[in-house]
């Protein structure tokens, strides 16, 4: 590839090293040749992200919405187009083509990060899916033909799995997403076991608050194991890097049990011993695949 290009996917892959650790060490679990495809696609997420979240930024949110639609017309256009001149969209495009990727998963993921600008609440849980599926189901989508497929049912478990992942963040950074004005955790779930805004607003663990979130992680543990099978279909070579991945992003759960749920004072963070654990055995199951 060009040097540009090239310059493009060690942007993405410089973003994903950044800010993704547990994604990107996933990554590196993958055959060398798909490695830099699944960066493009993180690079594109995490950058569009970045304009809706950067908490040290002085843009309001009408300018963060203009700077976000600003550079994702061009992206999109870039995507008919064939080509890009942009520091992400170089490697995108050219992932996406080289694939075949829908552009409407990039439609629906830049459709989800403008709701971010806006939406502050979500009611009900499918009132959140429409969000979700854009953050975090069309990655999943996006992934399975980098990742290689025997059955088309591995697209439905990839679009599951990347609601968990999705969901289990939701659970562990209630206090960041309130420090940014938002609550995800749908109000008439929380409303079942007696909490409100207000109440998560005042950061106090409440007995309450706990049940709420013990609802909440039982969803992420059934996507995940409804998921499971779904792995299955995926080419031999990728299947240790996404179960590894479902471990970790899953086991973020794991962890807020292991605080007493204390979502408030305390980061849940999975341990290096077990990040160590999950990817030495994943790294010898690639190793066996390969040589397989």
């Amino acid at each position: 590839m060009d040097s540009a290009l090239a310059a493009s996917y060690e942007e993405c892959k410089r973003l994903n090293s950044l800010h993704g650790k547990t994604y990107y060490l996933a990554t590196l679990l993958l055959p060398k040749n798909k490695r830099p495809y699944v960066h493009a696609l993180y690079g594109f997420a995490r950058y569009a992200d970045e304009i809706v979240d950067d908490l040290a930024s002085t843009l309001s949110a009408h300018e963060k919405a203009d700077a976000l639609r600003n550079w994702s017309s061009g992206v999109l256009a870039d995507l008919k187009a064939g080509t890009s001149t942009d520091d992400i969209g170089r490697a995108l495009v050219h992932t996406a083509h080289t694939f075949n990727i829908p552009h409407q998963h990039f439609v629906d993921f830049l459709h989800s990060m403008e709701m971010d600008l806006t939406i502050t609440e979500y009611q009900t849980y499918d009132d959140l899916l429409e969000y979700v599926y854009g953050s975090a189901a069309v990655i999943g989508l996006e992934m399975v033909p980098v990742l290689g497929y025997s059955d088309q049912r591995a697209f439905e478990s990839a679009q599951k799995l990347g609601i968990a992942f999705q969901l289990a963040n939701f659970i562990r950074d209630v206090a960041e997403d309130l420090d940014r004005g938002r609550v995800y955790l749908p109000l008439q779930e929380l409303a079942q076991f007696g909490v409100d805004r207000a109440m998560l607003e005042r950061r106090k663990l409440t007995p309450e608050i706990i049940e709420a979130l013990k609802f909440q992680i039982e969803r992420v543990r059934q996507l995940q194991r409804e998921s499971n099978a779904g792995i299955a279909f995926l080419d031999k070579e990728s299947r240790p890097c996404i179960r590894a991945a479902s471990e970790l992003y899953c086991g973020i759960v794991d962890e807020v049990e292991a605080i007493g749920y204390d979502i408030f004072n305390k980061r849940a963070k999975t341990s290096t011993f077990r990040r160590a654990r999950v990817a030495g055995a994943a790294y010898l199951q690639a190793i066996a695949a390969r040589i397989g």
